[in-house]
């Protein structure tokens, strides 16, 4: 699945969507006379806003690297994500406020049929394209495509929020408050979206260790080369989306002529970018004890 057009496709579908759910929860609002449904219609979208700027991104961070930017512009996604974590974060608070605000008027939401069959409609279609988007974002390792999923959900628990205030208020007029309380928890829920998209673009930002699992497969890959110890030690990756820049330490004889450490450096760095598209680069340091064999395989 080519990241890009995945990338497109999941902001382009997510605006078609959240501008129709928009136009029939604003439309029914206004035949209710429903602040909330409104509110709610706004709410939906703002979630065009958010995907038009992770389709907007594609061409930012599909730059070619250039001589300002050698690494080319891939972290683009992250800036986006964060930005989306900034929304959900914005959202989050307007829930919280508005419950709290809600709770201390004693205050009610009522519905009639037809806003509860568009709000279960609306919380089906949110969660549908939630999913896509996980998906997507899961396929293609896109964190910016994830982040708007986690925007889909937010509206989608919104709207989950408002049935069940639709629900409970209309058969139990002493649970005025189940609106307000539900509400709270949709904002802590939503918070922590935010703060989980954040945390994980941050971490990518100031640059993550290779995990273990990754390490294992780079070294099997080497020994099918060379059978010697290397002594391969002290990973690091700099993550820039579009391109990841591996550094680690190799220890070769220290009898070795510089011209044949050289060959062995760059064939395993070849080696790398063709199986596991990424730009290494090896540091040599003597090895003092044993020394090094090539493999005959």
């Amino acid at each position: 699945m080519d990241r890009a057009k995945a990338q497109v496709f999941a902001g382009v579908l997510s605006v078609a969507v959240n501008a129709v759910l928009f136009g029939v929860k604003f439309w029914v609002g206004m035949l209710t006379g429903s602040i909330a449904l409104m509110a709610d219609a706004w709410h939906t979208l703002s979630d065009s806003l958010s995907s038009i700027f992770v389709a907007f991104s594609v061409k930012l961070q599909s730059k070619k690297a250039d001589k300002e930017h050698p690494f080319g512009h891939g972290r683009w996604e992250l800036i986006s994500s964060i930005f989306i974590a900034f929304i959900l974060g914005l959202i989050a608070w307007d829930f919280l406020r508005s419950s709290i605000e809600r709770f201390t008027n004693r205050e009610s939401v009522v519905f009639g049929t037809l806003a509860i069959a568009v709000t279960v409609a609306s919380i089906l279609v949110k969660e549908a394209l939630a999913q896509i988007a996980f998906y997507i974002g899961r396929k293609t390792d896109n964190l910016i495509v994830k982040a708007d999923g986690w925007h889909h959900r937010s509206d989608s628990l919104g709207s989950v929020v408002v049935l069940i205030g639709i629900l409970v208020t209309r058969f139990v007029a002493d649970f005025w408050w189940m609106d307000s309380v539900l509400g709270m928890f949709c904002a802590a829920a939503i918070f922590y979206a935010a703060f989980s998209v954040l945390k994980e673009a941050v971490s990518k930002i100031l640059g993550e260790g290779l995990n273990q699992e990754m390490i294992d497969k780079i070294c099997g890959e080497i020994k099918k080369i060379y059978a010697g110890d290397l002594h391969i030690h002290h990973f690091h990756l700099h993550n820039y989306i579009s391109q990841k820049e591996l550094i680690f330490h190799i220890r070769l004889d220290k009898n070795m002529a510089i011209e044949k450490g050289h060959k062995i450096a760059t064939v395993i760095e070849n080696m790398i970018l063709e199986r596991f598209d990424m730009v290494a680069t090896i540091h040599v340091e003597p090895h003092l004890d044993t020394p090094f064999q090539e493999s005959k395989s």
